[in-house]
């Protein structure tokens, strides 16, 4: 039996790959679905693991080639998308795939997939409360922090096209919360 797709978006800072990394920490039949970048590795990023990093010009060669179940150009050359053949290669071991993408993909992953995918939008309890978050992450200059945070006023209007809203205030139970929803999705509540 194929697995199942947990899909979780947000605007950047909000805490959803916290929220990720809980859930594979704790869900042994999750698998994560590493996304390609045209963006340079941080600092501790690996490739394959973190991220499949590519040339922005191999990046729109798989664009070309139709390998992207979702892809989008985040900024001016800056790629980020899901390969078709990483969601089935982890499907196809009976694994279920969780996702951390931006809005936009994972909307369009969603609309793939439809109701073997949950779609889950991780909100920061608000945008000031944002702008602190990306502050005291130390990885963005103001302008970049600027950027983000008009980029996450954005994303917030697509709020209504997920399944379900997942408010981080507080961080562990935030995490309490993504077990519950994940738990009911696959079941084990009814």
């Amino acid at each position: 039996m194929k697995g199942k797709l947990f899909i979780f978006s947000a605007p950047s800072g909000s805490g959803k790959t916290t929220i990720v990394k809980h859930l594979l920490s704790t869900n042994p039949g999750f698998a994560f679905s590493v996304s390609a970048t045209s963006r340079p590795p941080r600092c501790n990023e690996k490739n394959g693991t973190d991220y499949y990093f590519l040339s922005p010009d191999e990046f729109k060669e798989k664009i070309k080639n139709d390998e992207f179940l979702e892809w989008e150009e985040v900024y001016k050359n800056v790629f980020y998308g899901t390969l078709k053949s990483e969601v089935e290669r982890i499907r196809n071991e009976g694994k279920h795939v969780i996702f951390d993408v931006d809005v936009v993909g994972g909307c369009n992953i969603k609309k793939h997939y439809g109701n073997d995918a949950l779609a889950v939008f991780v909100k920061p309890p608000s945008v000031e409360e944002l702008r602190k978050r990306l502050e005291a992450r130390s990885t963005d200059n103001k302008k970049v922090i600027e950027t983000r945070i008009a980029k996450a006023e954005f994303e917030l209007t697509f709020e209504p096209q997920f399944d379900v809203v997942l408010i981080n205030e507080n961080l562990e139970e935030a995490l309490k919360k993504a077990d519950k929803i994940v738990q009911q999705f696959l079941g084990a509540g009814h």
